[in-house]
């Protein structure tokens, strides 16, 4: 059985930094691309950065790149998303997803099968 579970959300100040964690068991981590995604209240799942199996290869959406940066431990099943420079449109649940595909230009939920239930992430101004 697969599970997916991240932490490390909360609720931060405008300018301040988060680091979440997700931990994938039950698959061969290595085998699979992972990514982050937030979902704000009222609005569609976004993809905010994914990485390839290896590591080598990110991507990161427009609204957060220099801020976020995505890394993975493949010796822990573990995948990282160091925040940054937070500000209040970042507030949302933040969800961790395992992927058979990659995208060198996208984050697609469509090409992720696992995810984990989210953390929520919440800056104040």
């Amino acid at each position: 059985q697969v599970q997916v579970v991240e932490s490390g959300g909360g609720l931060v100040e405008a300018g301040g930094s988060l680091r979440l964690s997700c931990t994938a068991s039950g698959l061969t981590f290595d085998g699979y691309a992972m990514g982050w995604f937030r979902q704000a209240p009222g609005k569609g799942r976004e993809g905010v950065s994914c990485i390839r199996w290896s590591g080598r290869n990110t991507y990161y959406a427009d609204s957060v790149k220099g801020r976020f940066t995505i890394s993975r431990d493949n010796a822990k099943n573990t995948l990282y998303l160091q925040m940054n420079s937070l500000n209040p449109e970042d507030t949302a649940m933040y969800y961790c997803a395992a992927g058979t595909a990659w995208r060198p230009a996208a984050c697609l939920t469509s090409d992720f099968v696992y995810w984990g239930q989210g953390t929520q992430v919440t800056v104040s101004s």
